[in-house]
């Protein structure tokens, strides 16, 4: 796991070298380890390291190979890279070292980009062939490893973190569409971002650019392709147990120790258990707690983690602890909160720091195996007609959850029921509070919804779980990125295995929404394996209660003030409120503002102690 960054100019202008190690520095926390570079004219490539497969001075990057025609920076893993030993020692090639990264680099040489659908892992990378002049940036299936580019000044800048961009003189320009995006879906899908300019490489895709500029864009992996083709799946659960543990045993290699993420969830105590069944020993978890028992999953995590004799560790923030966690990860996300409990995420990382510098996480499993409330509005789109007749329903309209499922329930397309599902805003109540009438356009969602239709037409229930894998799964994945290696950790997804990716996207919806919480396959496969406490416990995740927080911490009593007369209501999405206005209503006791309220606060944040360091 690293940080990767790199410049080319069409312009066959030199590389300065201080600007490419400015860009690599920024990053430095995703690769404290060690450092590298390569220079060649027009081309420049940095790299920070974080040793985990072959933690020698032999895995160092940036890497060339042995006829010094290409010279690669990796950031990522590749589980197999074992595998191939003996068919590259068939071709001719002596391997010399222990590292993942040199494997790479040898199936590049003997079968160009073909070799990317055998690989198992997580990477994004950039390859430069000195002889044909060309450069290649490429990302992993699902983008569980992320990549930013910009063209800028006749040149192309990409890194890790959108940071090193703009260490690199790059304008941080806000994008007006995005803005819209952040605001009506809490996240900017697709290749784009919050700022004019800079773009993802897309997950499954690579690039190759000329010497010249000229760019081709090609996609290597799509997830329609595979469910069309994936093999019948005779036996579901089976399969499931087989693939999973699998994928859990494939994510354990590493030459550092590894620990899991642990909420007390089905989905992360699964992983747990697996390692258990499997016969790990030593593991360590880390667990966030709450004071406030409806967020509080920590006894859970506890009691499997001493049932399986593993260690347990637990933190909790509060007041100035949470605050500065807060801008730390609004620092390292690079964009406004959207999640909002990236703090915590952060905060348990620091935890495990000491002990681990890998971390297995259960991110994934609501969006591939339905796991997730909101998705049972999408079951019979036509009853949501009644539950918007509840309007004046008081008791129903007070509380959070059916509230926002009344407000759900003004959507009248169903295509745009799917693509605001995830939202805490809907369309009609944008346009009341903030007077915005324009919904964003974004192209890649409207693109991914079609997929979805074709794959599963006339199923919303279907459509928003392939909905949610392209979209809302891969800010989670961002969030999950930047919150551990802001602390020097990799965080590995078991669920994100390719193959279970695909195999789910065939199966009959019994085993996804059969019962009241989802899952039904995962819940089938470890019925027999985990504690009837985890499997029949309510869904809570790593929710937080930021009401509380807003209203009862001093640090954010203080911030508050500030917030309340920020310059970000001069912007044009929020010229219309009135910051003072907001935090009496709130204050007030007003709970139904914080749907509003969070994204609002998030961008001040982001604004106060972001963008004021590279404007």
């Amino acid at each position: 796991m690293c940080g990767i960054n790199g410049i080319l100019k069409f312009n066959q202008d030199k590389v300065d070298q201080n600007q490419l190690l400015k860009m690599r520095d920024a990053i430095e926390h995703r690769g404290p380890d060690d450092a590298g570079f390569f220079i060649q004219d027009n081309i420049g490539l940095g790299h920070r390291r974080l040793s985990i497969i072959d933690t020698s001075a032999a895995g160092h990057q940036p890497f060339i190979s042995e006829n010094k025609r290409y010279t690669m920076v990796f950031n990522g893993e590749i589980y197999n890279y074992k595998s191939f030993y003996t068919e590259i020692e068939s071709k001719g090639f002596v391997i010399k070292t222990g590292s993942d990264t040199e494997v790479l680099m040898l199936l590049f040489e003997l079968y160009g980009m073909n070799f990317l659908n055998r690989i198992q892992g997580m990477f994004a990378f950039a390859i430069w062939d000195t002889e044909a002049k060309k450069l290649i940036l490429a990302r992993d299936r699902m983008g569980v490893k992320p990549l930013y580019y910009v063209f800028y000044q006749n040149a192309i800048y990409f890194a890790s973190e959108q940071k090193a961009l703009f260490t690199a003189g790059v304008p941080l320009e806000i994008s007006e569409n995005g803005l819209d995006e952040y605001f009506f879906n809490r996240f900017v899908a697709g290749e784009n971002t919050l700022y004019n300019r800079v773009k993802k490489v897309l997950p499954g895709h690579y690039m190759v650019l000329e010497n010249d500029g000229y760019t081709t864009y090609s996609k290597w992996w799509s997830l329609k392709s595979e469910i069309e083709n994936f093999p019948i799946i005779k036996n579901p659960k089976e399969w499931f147990e087989e693939t999973f543990f699998e994928s859990v045993r494939l994510r354990m290699v590493s030459d550092v120790p590894v620990g899991v993420l642990l909420s007390g969830g089905l989905d992360s105590c699964s992983i747990l258990s697996s390692l258990y069944h499997q016969d790990y020993k030593n593991i360590d978890t880390f667990n966030i707690g709450f004071a406030e028992g409806e967020h509080n999953e920590s006894f859970l995590a506890k009691k499997i983690t001493e049932e399986y004799q593993y260690n347990f560790n637990k933190t909790q923030l509060d007041n100035h602890s949470l605050y500065e966690n807060l801008l730390e990860s609004t620092y390292y996300q690079d964009e406004p909160l959207m999640h909002l409990n990236e703090p915590h995420l952060l905060a348990i990382s620091k935890l495990a720091k000491p002990k681990v510098k890998v971390l297995l996480s259960g991110e994934g499993a609501d969006e591939l195996m339905g796991g997730y409330v909101r998705y049972k509005a999408l079951k019979n789109p036509s009853l949501l007609k009644v539950v918007s007749a509840l309007t004046l329903m008081e008791r129903f309209n007070k509380k959070p959850r059916y509230n926002k499922l009344l407000r759900y329930s003004k959507i009248d397309k169903v295509d745009d029921l799917i693509i605001f599902n995830s939202s805490n805003a809907f369309p009609k109540d944008i346009m009341s509070f903030y007077g915005r009438k324009e919904m964003p356009f974004n192209q890649y969602r409207r693109e991914i919804l079609e997929e979805a239709k074709k794959l599963y037409p006339n199923h919303p229930q279907r459509q928003i779980l392939y909905f949610d894998q392209h979209t809302y799964m891969c800010s989670l994945l961002d969030r999950n990125d930047r919150c551990t290696m802001g602390t020097s950790i990799e965080c590995r997804e078991p669920f994100l295995d390719y193959r279970l990716i695909a195999g789910l996207g065939t199966l009959e919806d019994h085993w996804f929404f059969k019962g009241k919480k989802g899952k039904f396959i995962l819940k089938e496969t470890m019925k027999n394996k985990l504690p009837k406490e985890v499997l029949n416990f309510r869904k809570i995740g790593l929710s937080a209660p930021w009401y509380n927080y807003l209203i009862d911490y001093p640090a954010f009593k203080v911030e508050l003030d500030a917030f309340a007369t920020s310059p970000i209501f001069e912007m044009n999405f929020l010229e219309n409120l009135d910051g003072k206005k907001l935090v009496a209503e709130l204050r007030k006791g007003n709970i139904k503002l914080m749907p509003y309220i969070m994204p609002i606060f998030m961008l001040h944040i982001w604004y106060k102690n972001y963008f004021k360091k590279f404007v």
